[in-house]
């Protein structure tokens, strides 16, 4: 087996000697580079900036956030939503991915595009576990999107909150001194262009700050299970929250390191389903159609997750007992399970008419990721 030092030492370097020893020296101490990728990670599949660890997926969220990815994106180290929801939807729809983590450290960014990316966020969840862990600063946006994760989790030194919307607005008294200049709105309008030098011009744009806060404060409210009256007491009006005062105030969920989310997370215990309280009904009670008999779970009392677990788990009527664990396990929608059970009867001929019992009768037919469809278009036939 080869050592990072046998790899580096084999080869012809044109570099002074002072800087080459430095290299051999830190080549010596990595060891095996099996193993060091093991503890570093490797690049995820079709993805910008996801780095897997373990079955793990990590994706970073870091510095201001743009809509777009552009040139100022790659120059300053800033994230687009664009491509976060791009490597976002790939961790979910890759069957190696267990959990996702969003490491975050941002002051926010751009309210545009925020929304989206948190809802689907926020609709992740039932697929697999996803965590926010918040290093340095999640503020603002990048609190929104933290909130949306099935937990967060924070250093105890982590800035978190700013809940808020800001709009800043330069008037420029000097301007009247040089060049005029005149803008003629229509009659219809008059708001289009409110004069800010007034307190009624900008009253008028407050109310459009204040709209998109009340969208903030109820996503928040939603995404961490609160009412929506207290996030802004939680979050201290706007405010910034250190650690475990984030915790106490119930933005963050608890404190931690990513080093210990990460091996948490990709322990053989992490896969495991918790069932939340709620009104269990028994095994044989939950039949197709399985949308229908878990909707109907959901409104007698069960939690969703608990009526995906015995939705799921009523197929191992069918004979697919195993991959049904297997299938609650790695946190699969009941829609996904049911595409993974129409694979599993293909390498079972005896179950081969149980097929057509796995349909979810009144349900939309189900959507296929593009590594869903290469895989089953590369399959083998038989």
């Amino acid at each position: 087996m080869n050592t990072a030092f046998d790899l580096a030492s084999s080869q012809p370097w044109l570099m002074l000697p002072d800087a080459l020893d430095n290299l051999l020296a830190i080549s010596e101490r990595l060891g095996d580079p099996a193993a060091l990728e093991a503890r570093l990670g490797h690049k995820l599949n079709n993805t910008r900036n996801v780095v897997m660890r373990n079955g793990v997926a990590i994706i970073p969220v870091v510095g201001p956030i743009f809509r777009y990815a552009n040139l100022l994106t790659e120059i300053s180290g800033a994230t687009s939503t664009q491509i976060l929801a791009t490597d976002i939807r790939q961790a979910l729809d890759n069957l190696a991915v267990k959990s996702i983590v969003l490491n975050i450290d941002s002051p926010g960014g751009v309210a545009s595009g925020i929304n989206e990316l948190a809802d689907m966020i926020y609709a992740g969840r039932s697929q697999k576990r996803i965590v926010a862990y918040i290093g340095g600063t999640g503020a603002s946006a990048a609190y929104w999107i933290a909130s949306a994760a099935h937990e967060v989790v924070v250093d105890d030194t982590a800035v978190v909150g700013s809940i808020g919307v800001v709009v800043e607005v330069t008037v420029d008294a000097a301007a009247a001194k040089g060049p005029k200049r005149y803008e003629i709105v229509s009659r219809n309008a008059p708001n289009k262009r409110p004069d800010l030098a007034t307190e009624q011009g900008r009253a008028k744009v407050g109310e459009t700050v204040d709209a998109m806060a009340s969208v903030f404060e109820s996503k928040v409210a939603r995404n961490l299970g609160v009412a929506r009256a207290s996030v802004p007491a939680m979050g201290g009006h706007g405010g910034l929250l250190v650690g475990a005062a984030a915790v106490k105030s119930g933005l963050a969920h608890r404190l931690g390191s990513l080093e210990h989310l990460i091996a948490e997370l990709s322990s053989p215990s992490a896969g495991a389903i918790k069932i939340q309280p709620g009104k269990p009904k028994p095994l044989g009670s939950v039949r197709p159609g399985f949308a229908a008999a878990a909707a109907a779970l959901a409104a007698e009392g069960g939690t969703p997750e608990h009526a995906r677990v015995l939705t799921i788990l009523a197929m191992a009527e069918l004979g697919l007992e195993n991959e049904a664990i297997a299938a609650v396990k790695q946190n699969l929608s009941v829609e996904a399970a049911a595409l993974f059970f129409l694979r599993a009867t293909s390498s079972k001929p005896h179950l081969a008419a149980v097929a057509q019992r796995l349909a979810i009768p009144g349900a939309p037919p189900p959507q296929f990721s593009t590594n869903q469809i290469w895989y089953l278009r590369r399959r083998p036939k038989k």
